[in-house]
Order: C-alpha cells, then structure tokens, then sequence
C-alpha cells in the first residue's frame, strides 16, 4: 500500500502541474464526481463555500453541516446537489446526531472534508473543560471522521480531507498540559497545537485506513483575502505577525501575497480529487501539491517533522480517544 509518511519521507513536491495561483476551477477540470456523496464542513463561508461549489459543479452530492442553518441557506443558495444538516462543532452531542442520521442512511462517503476551523480567538472552554481551538479545530474532526468511518468504508475508495495551516508550525503539540490548565494561554501557541495536531491525526489515520482503500491528507490552503477566520483576532497580533501596521493598514509585501478564495480552495480540492495522488496518502499539501519539509527554525514554507511523527502520532490517537470518549479502532 506504499510507504509511510512518518518523520515527513514522502514530503516532497511531485510536480503536480499545478502552483499557488491555481484556482479550484483549474483543479478540477475533466474531473467526474457524478455519483460521488461528499461532507464539507464550514461549507457556507470562505473556502468551505468555494469546496461547496466546485466539487457540486462536478456532480457530486454535498452535505453542509451547519450551526447556522438561516446563514447556509442564505449562502448556498443556487448551487445544485447540495444538502443541509444541523451541526454545531462546539457540541459532541451535535456530531453524533448528526453522524447518526447519515450512516442511518446507508449511503457511502467519498470524500469528507474538515474543513472548518477557527483561529487567533480569546480562551474558551467547551463543557468537558477542553481549549476552544483545540476541541473545533481538532477533536472535533477526529469524532467526526470516527462516526462516519463506516460510510467511509462503504464508498470502497474514499479520502478524508483535514484543512490545517502553516501556523501548525507556531507550536509543536504539548502532551503535559494541552488545554492550558497549567501555563499562560496564548492564542498563537493554542492554534498551533491544534494544526499540528490535525497533521499527527492524517497521517495516522492514512496509515491505519489504507487498507480500506481511505486515505487522509492535511494542507495549508494558504493566506486568504476575503474569509471571516480571524474576525476575533486584536490588531496588535497582527501587528506582531507583521500583517499590518499600528493603523491596521495591510503591509503591501502581504496584500500581494494573499490568495483569492478560489486559489485558496484549490490545494482542498487536488487533496480530495486528484488522481495523482491515486497511490500516496497521509502528506501534507501546500500550493496545490505536495509540500516539502520546513527545516528553517522560523515559519517557512512546508511542513515541520514534529507534526508527522510516528511516536507523537499513535500518542496523540489515544489521547484524543481518552478526551473523546471514542474508540476509534480501524479494523
């Protein structure tokens, strides 16, 4: 079933064709999903809602899990094949009913895509006591894809999706204290953890569900004019990141490296349905391609070995099955 991505060994671009300026349009060209039933959360806003259009352009059937149902309908309105669910992220109990009502469907899943997320936010906790970026971003994607693994079984060839980020590179994931019960919260080191996290969980999950024929993929879809991701952020942080001035006034050198929302889409949309990726599964993908590893000590292009780290992979499964209270056996 080919080799494994532990410590980043299939990290390296394949020349896919494609490059940061591509759009989810070009991707998907002369590609076929007619028959084909996909789940993309956060599918009313942003890149989610470019994932939306493009893969149901191409046929297949979408199901947006929504918290808010009024602002789906709103958004998706005209775009054809696309279905509306109940679901809220925040709430575990939400994903099982939501889960629950698909499988009782008894229809497959070929590609499911968790792709939604939230960034830079103040310290919040969910009622398990759980840091907000870490139960949205992260543990709700593993209870997710660990309730429709079934559908995912049945599709007999399907992919899961994870939507991480380059700031996975901000921080590495910490074991002893990831809820920050025990040392100062900060938004940056929370969100990290969280990517990097996202990262650990594909390609555990490729390595364990290849077998089935599911392979999984993280990416960075990149920095993206136009999406409502960090409307809780302070300008002083991005000030500190060097996005802006004091003013709040975007830096040139940043604005003209700021994707639009489809070329944002567009490495979401070559994970999910680019058969250059027929035979390798469980990498991590930027600009449209497989990345390569980041060996720089600051935040550069690429991917951090950490974030693909056999021990911290297999170690981070079983914390999340204990903070869950899933048991996600693959078999």
């Amino acid at each position: 079933m080919g080799q494994k991505n532990y410590k980043g060994a299939l990290q390296q671009p394949i020349g896919s064709g494609f490059n940061a300026q591509s759009t989810s349009t070009e991707v998907i060209k002369d590609i076929d999903l007619s028959g084909k039933i996909a789940i993309v959360t956060g599918g009313n806003t942003g890149i989610g809602l470019e994932t939306v259009k493009t893969l149901a352009n191409a046929g297949a059937t979408v199901i947006v899990p929504a918290r808010d149902i009024e602002k789906a309908v709103k958004n998706l309105k005209g775009i054809a094949n696309v279905e509306i669910e109940k679901m809220d992220l925040v709430n575990p109990n939400s994903i099982d009913k939501f889960t629950s009502k698909f499988l009782a469907s008894g229809r497959p899943l070929h590609l499911l895509i968790n792709n939604a997320g939230i960034m830079w936010v103040p310290l919040r906790r969910d009622y398990r006591g759980i840091e907000s970026q870490l139960a949205i971003n992260y543990l709700a994607q593993f209870q997710l894809t660990a309730n429709l693994f079934p559908a995912l079984k049945r599709a007999n060839g399907a992919r899961v999706v994870n939507v991480s980020s380059q700031g996975h590179q901000f921080a590495p994931f910490d074991f002893d204290d990831p809820n920050f019960k025990h040392r100062e919260y900060e938004t940056l080191q929370s969100y990290g953890q969280s990517k990097t996290a996202v990262n650990l969980f594909s390609v555990e999950l490729d390595n364990r569900a290849k077998k089935f024929g599911i392979r999984a993929y993280s990416l960075h879809p990149g920095s993206i004019k136009g999406t409502e991701l960090a409307r809780e952020a302070p300008l002083e942080l991005f000030v500190k990141m060097g996005f802006c001035d004091e003013r709040g006034n975007i830096l040139p050198e940043v604005a003209a490296s700021l994707k639009t929302i489809s070329q944002g889409a567009s490495t979401t949309i070559w994970c999910a349905t680019s058969p250059q990726l027929k035979n390798i599964g469980g990498v991590f993908c930027e600009d449209t391609d497989i990345a390569g590893l980041s060996l720089e000590q600051e935040v550069s292009a690429g991917v951090k070995t950490y974030s693909l780290d056999e021990k911290n992979a297999k170690k981070l499964w079983e914390l999340s099955e204990k903070l869950t209270g899933i048991r996600f056996n693959i078999n």
